[in-house]
């Protein structure tokens, strides 16, 4: 489980594939310390586990599956992707509930200063728009984003220079892909309507 609140961005030092599957190498920042083998770090929101570490950097193996439904086949190295360490118990909440599964990639449609601060707006797809609610959460990324708008076909937030700073923002632009995580919350209740809603209708 994660916040949503980027602790640091890292480079990608590798990302390949060889005979043994996909492999990514993610140069790891002083402020991410403490992990060891068998960690889970979300990477780009995406939730790994750090399978082999050396000095400075950690080695992540990806599923096939991990690659088709996220943006990480556009990863090159030199890229800066998003880390966040996974929750402890004695860790202050904030961001929103995170679970690192990412639903899909979207689209990035604007990216854009807007006086002081920077203006984002992401398409994505029609079942991931019944999540969408004007002040609700969405990971974009992995990074916590309340959305500022709702469209037909997408939503938009609003960046303070800080997010964009200190996450992976900074190297990306529009047209590229970003990894999207709906909110938790919100994929449990619609489980349980639906879940609900035979029983309503047999006894009406």
């Amino acid at each position: 489980m994660f916040t949503g609140l980027v602790e640091a961005a890292g480079k990608v030092l590798r990302f390949e594939e060889d005979s043994s599957g996909f492999q990514l190498d993610v140069e790891m920042p002083e402020a991410i310390s403490g992990y060891a083998l068998g960690d889970s770090i979300a990477v780009n929101g995406c939730c790994l586990t750090v399978a082999r570490q050396g000095e400075g950097y950690a080695s992540f193996d990806l599923l096939a599956e991990t690659v088709r439904r996220t943006s990480f086949a556009g990863l090159t190295a030199g890229r800066w992707v998003n880390l966040e360490r996974s929750l402890l118990p004695t860790t202050r909440m904030g961001g929103h509930f995170v679970s690192g599964h990412i639903d899909e990639s979207g689209v990035i449609e604007v990216f854009e200063p807007r006086g002081a601060d920077y203006y984002l707006q992401v398409s994505c797809s029609q079942e991931g728009m019944a999540y969408m609610v004007e002040k609700g959460s969405i990971a974009v990324d992995g990074i916590s984003l309340t959305v500022a708008e709702v469209h037909e076909s997408g939503f938009a937030v609003w960046l303070i220079p800080h997010t964009l700073a200190e996450t992976n923002l900074k190297d990306r632009s529009a047209g590229e892909r970003v990894n999207l995580e709906f909110d938790l919350l919100a994929k449990h209740v619609e489980r349980m309507l639906s879940a609900r809603m035979p029983i309503a209708a047999a006894g009406s």
